[in-house]
């Protein structure tokens, strides 16, 4: 071995690991920013439709990635994919999770995400043909169970005047189930173009669609009679847990596992409900409290012990 090769052998493990720790710690910020996302939504939804809320929350993400948008490589199958991403990721998804959050406290719906690594797993055994081992099925009973409980927890009366349901809950996890499509054709569009370009074009793409529909379903949205504290709490969810957090996590998962990230996504549902205890005065039962913590031992479990979901997002 020449001293050039062994050189080149030192640092290579070096580079690895600074590569791993940047991934890592883009997708734990990443998980602390969507960790705030129900609290700012919760604030805004105080003055506004859900429509209205959410056109606002994508129309202040977009413009710090007007400074940051290259010219477009995508090819004419690349663009069907990211539309088909757009649809579901941003429209489809978040008006279907907001419409929930409406029915629903910020505690609740907080740990309604922690079903969310489990769902990866799902996907990875029903999309492609994976076979889940006895821990995974265990973590999927455990998630389930988790749901229910929090469900049956929801008579508790909350602080903030207003009480879970179930319709709410399970709008939620719908919109989840949906963000799974998301993910799948995000990674398989970051295998040949760049974590910024396509959560740019992404954003974009989504944030007409959003403005196409409300428009045309509830009309232009209210420019007076909305307080300062709403317009802040729509800036800051939309630069902060629209922009800047999906581009933090594409970026991790371009770098490292996804089966290792998906941990991180265990940070939202604990900070959220946080959140909604602390700041906004909910108040969540025994069983909820019991159901959360089984959705997230599940994920945890699923999400450490397995390959499932890395092999699910990358093909």
């Amino acid at each position: 071995m020449t001293k050039l090769d062994m050189t080149s052998t030192a640092i290579s493990p070096a580079k690895d690991s600074s590569r791993a720790l940047l991934g890592y710690g883009a997708c734990a910020l990443a998980g602390c920013l969507w960790g705030t996302g129900f609290f700012w939504g919760k604030i805004a939804l105080a003055e506004m439709s859900v429509g209205h809320m959410v056109l606002y929350r994508f129309l202040f993400a977009c413009p710090p990635l007007l400074f940051v948008l290259r010219r477009p490589t995508f090819s004419r199958h690349d663009w069907l994919l990211l539309l088909a991403a757009s649809f579901f990721g941003f429209p489809v998804q978040y008006l279907i999770q907001f419409q929930g959050l409406s029915l629903t406290t910020v505690s609740h719906a907080a740990l309604m995400v922690g079903t969310m690594p489990v769902i990866l797993a799902l996907g990875a055994s029903i999309f492609a043909h994976e076979r889940l081992d006895w821990k995974g099925w265990l973590a999927l009973a455990g998630s389930t169970t988790g749901v229910s409980l929090i469900v049956l927890g929801g008579t508790h009366h909350s602080g903030s005047g207003q009480d879970p349901t179930l319709t709410g809950d399970l709008l939620i996890v719908m919109s989840l189930i949906i963000a799974l499509a998301w993910i799948l054709l995000n990674k398989r569009l970051m295998q040949r173009h760049s974590p910024m370009a396509v959560t740019a074009y992404g954003l974009l793409i989504g944030t007409a669609m959003i403005a196409v529909w409300v428009v045309l379903r509830n009309g232009l949205p209210p420019m007076h009679g909305v307080s300062t504290k709403a317009w802040l709490a729509l800036a800051a969810s939309g630069m902060l847990c629209n922009a800047a957090a999906i581009l933090l996590w594409n970026t991790g998962i371009h770098r490292v596992p996804a089966s290792r990230a998906g941990v991180f996504l265990n940070i939202e549902p604990a900070l959220g409900s946080i959140l909604g205890v602390k700041l906004l005065g909910e108040k969540l039962g025994p069983l909820a409290w019991v159901g959360g913590g089984l959705i997230v031992a599940a994920a945890i479990t699923l999400t450490i012990g397995g390959q499932g979901v890395e092999e699910v997002i990358v093909e």
